[in-house]
């Protein structure tokens, strides 16, 4: 930091001498200062600087870049330079992939600026809001864009964004080997835009932890990212969208190999490491598969989408990184509330008079489960607010006050799971036994409403006791911003919305209840490729639980039951995604005219007999298949299956 303040001053001294000058990042950058109080570095290796400068146009805002020292830059900026044309490919072909592409310029060997992307952030600041094992939880990326755009179309068009950049950057970073991605190295901007930075290793020079690669899976694609598309935990139609996107991203990428190819080859006497010789050529070529059809490319990438996301060692890696970054942490870090989009004060909202937990309510979005309603009034006798709280709302609060406070000031923490029995909230209001913050663990069957009845008794002796605690905690920010109204708490107030279904935002209508299957059917040289692609609507098995679907065909008439065949099993969900290809060879055209596709789902039950879930019969002599045929067909009982 020290050393940081001096070279600022020789900055500073330079502005006086020449008045302003033009950034080398961009020449319609005019700068006629440095800003110190907003100028810091990064923990990374090379300790890059952010800079703040002030702008010469007077209604413009401090224009801020990143100065970096020890790296060579010409990588980044060759990499961006193959990004840029994938989104010009994508854009030509009509395929918007909301992709965020930055400045970056080399000044000299080893040196150069990148330019910053305002309201952004990494995903680890996002993740360790959660606590050091964020990078393991699903919901960390969802409440933050749900913190940043409250609106419902709002958080809709945020999600957009995320499907699009995210599918684009699993594309670009696969095809370039874009290596060393951490949590640090991945941002996501409050309109929901997710890019990478910092391409200091890429075709496939990954960073080695002795003799294994840090880099594990194909490109980083997480359970969090996922949770983000999906609208919750279990895979929706939104996920088949991700998917098509990323796939047909892939295809038009590939039809360009050469141009790529081509491009870096260029770049091979230039004396980047990385790109030194033929064999890192070879790299793109093999990650682009030139050889492969679409279809059989759009399988490949689809098992790299489940690869990269059934991946452990990706959430690993974040959680390592998050332990290496700690030590950076600086001790005048205040913790701050990870639903909260800003930090209130007892002198901006007035003093709190008294709280008062009124009812929980059930809820169904973004998740199942409970919400507490707490009466807030103020010392303004007018001014009484409503907020709306979790109960891991709560338990974030008292986890993040015992960061800022003794254990002697707050309320102790009970170790009593739910389901033992309990004191009555009169005696712990009235001091005859220690009052403490309820147990998030429940025992035995002792659950929903129950459950949420004795948390509601127990956080309302808690919130009491904290706004009567000392001052120092009953006053602090943590507290005021706690109870201060959030966007969802104002749009609630005063109504008792109607419950809706988890996944009633990303829900589409269904033709028959069954689902419906999608397919792309063609036909060429005696051959008829039937792909399977996704599906979706599935019911639930009778227990309630989510099928292990698979599809099976047959080309009828066949008495023999020689024409099976079948795609891989999916397991737990009633929107599974497949892109397998089967193949019928040996058909002639002529035979097409007296044949039906009979296409069956079933739920893979062990030892039992297999589900059938639905079916569609298919007369291909109703399909002109000169060309690809694909859509959706509605599945149904046996033999009611229509297009």
């Amino acid at each position: 930091q020290g050393i940081l303040r001096e070279g600022l001053e020789d900055v500073k001294q330079f502005f006086k001498a020449h008045g302003s000058c033009r950034l080398p990042l961009s020449p319609s950058l005019l700068v006629k200062g440095i800003v110190p109080r907003d100028c810091s570095y990064f923990n990374s290796n090379a300790v890059p600087l952010k800079l703040s400068f002030q702008n010469v146009d007077p209604l413009g805002e401090n224009i801020r870049v990143i100065f970096k020292c020890g790296d060579d830059l010409r990588q980044d900026m060759l990499t961006l330079q193959m990004i840029r044309i994938m989104n010009k490919i994508w854009v030509q072909e009509g395929l918007d992939m909301r992709m965020v592409i930055f400045r970056c310029f080399s000044t000299g060997r080893g040196r150069g600026m990148v330019e910053m992307i305002p309201n952004a952030e990494t995903l680890r600041k996002i993740q360790v809001e959660h606590g050091v094992t964020g990078s393991f939880k699903d919901r960390p990326l969802a409440d933050w864009l749900q913190k940043h755009n409250p609106e419902e179309d709002e958080y809709e068009k945020a999600v957009e964004n995320f499907i699009y950049s995210c599918a684009g950057c699993c594309v670009a970073t696969y095809v370039l080997g874009i290596c060393d991605r951490h949590n640090d190295n991945i941002m996501l901007k409050t309109t929901g835009h997710m890019f990478h930075i910092d391409f200091g290793r890429f075709l496939g020079h990954a960073q080695m932890f002795g003799n294994i690669k840090r880099d594990r899976a194909p490109f980083v694609f997480t359970s969090d990212m996922a949770y983000v598309i999906n609208g919750g935990d279990k895979p929706s139609s939104r996920f088949h969208d991700f998917v098509d996107l990323c796939c047909q991203a892939y295809n038009l990428i590939r039809k360009h190999t050469h141009l790529f190819l081509n491009l870096l080859g260029l770049m091979l006497s230039c004396g980047i490491p990385e790109l030194s010789d033929l064999e890192d050529l070879k790299y793109v070529y093999d990650a682009l598969r030139p050889q492969d059809s679409d279809a059989d490319a759009t399988t490949y990438f689809t098992r790299l989408i489940e690869s990269s996301l059934g991946s452990v060692a990706t959430k690993l890696n974040f959680f390592i990184h998050n332990l290496a970054q700690m030590k950076f942490t600086g001790s005048d870090a205040r913790p701050t509330l990870s639903f909260a989009p800003r930090t209130h004060t007892i002198k901006t909202c007035g003093r709190i008079r008294d709280v008062f937990l009124c009812r929980h309510e059930r809820v169904f979005n973004p998740s199942k489960g409970y919400t507490y309603v707490v009466k807030v009034q103020r010392e303004s006798p007018a001014e009484v607010t409503f907020v709306q709280r979790t109960f891991e709302e709560f338990q974030e609060l008292h986890n993040k006050l015992r960061l800022l406070f003794p254990s002697s000031l707050l309320p102790r923490y009970s170790c009593r799971p739910l389901g033992l029995p309990t004191v009555p909230p009169w005696a712990l209001l009235s001091g005859s036994v220690p009052h403490s913050f309820p147990s998030r663990f429940v025992i035995g069957r002792s659950r929903g409403e129950a459950v949420a009845e004795r948390r509601k008794e127990e956080l309302n002796a808690y919130i009491w006791h904290l706004i009567h605690a000392a001052p120092e905690v009953a006053e602090c920010d943590l507290i005021y911003t706690f109870f201060h109204p959030l966007p969802r708490d104002e749009k609630a107030a005063g109504t008792n919305p109607t419950p809706k279904p988890a996944d009633a935002t990303w829900a589409r209508p269904l033709g028959k209840v069954g689902g419906e299957v999608k397919l792309s059917i063609s036909y060429k040289n005696n051959k008829l490729f039937i792909m399977v692609m996704h599906i979706r609507g599935l019911p639930p098995l009778q227990d309630g639980n989510d099928p292990d679907p698979y599809v099976k065909t047959y080309l009828l008439p066949d008495p023999q039951k020689t024409t099976k065949r079948k795609t891989k099993v999916a397991r737990k969900t009633c929107n599974p995604t497949y892109n397998e290809m089967l193949v019928y060879d040996g058909i002639p055209r002529g035979d097409l005219q007296q044949r039906e596709l009979r296409l069956s789902v079933l739920s893979e039950e062990g030892f039992w007999e297999n589900i059938l879930l639905g079916e569609v019969g298919i007369r291909l002599r109703d399909l002109d298949l000169a060309q690809e045929k694909m859509g959706w067909f509605a599945l149904g009982s046996r033999g009611h299956g229509t297009l």
